[in-house]
């Protein structure tokens, strides 16, 4: 099954709200299997327009276990801050199997 990953572009309109969140969301994303692979405050924009000000990767071990994680009670109040406090866009991609199929 291949990994998933979680990019989420942050326009942020309130730093103190979005560093509450990030107190809120760490026990959801510790809990989810999820790694965080890049936190970006300044990306470097090869093409077209990017939104926010921040861009972040993580790494799930499925689009599944990424769909649950964001679903999650755990995450739900956490995103509810980050909602309130950034213009966020977020998406689920899926990476490539792995070589061999596993």
């Amino acid at each position: 099954m291949p990994k998933a990953y979680v990019i989420l572009t942050e326009a942020i309109k309130d730093q103190a709200a979005m560093a509450a969140y990030g107190k809120a969301a760490a026990p959801a994303i510790a809990g989810s299997g999820a790694r965080v692979l890049a936190v970006d405050p300044d990306p470097q924009n090869l093409e077209g327009d990017w939104h926010g000000d921040r861009t972040v990767i993580m790494e799930f071990p499925s689009a599944e276990a990424a769909r649950a994680w964001y679903d999650s009670a755990a995450y739900t109040s956490a995103r509810t801050l980050r909602q309130a406090a950034a213009d966020t866009n977020a998406v689920i991609i899926t990476g490539l199997p792995a070589p061999g199929g596993k």
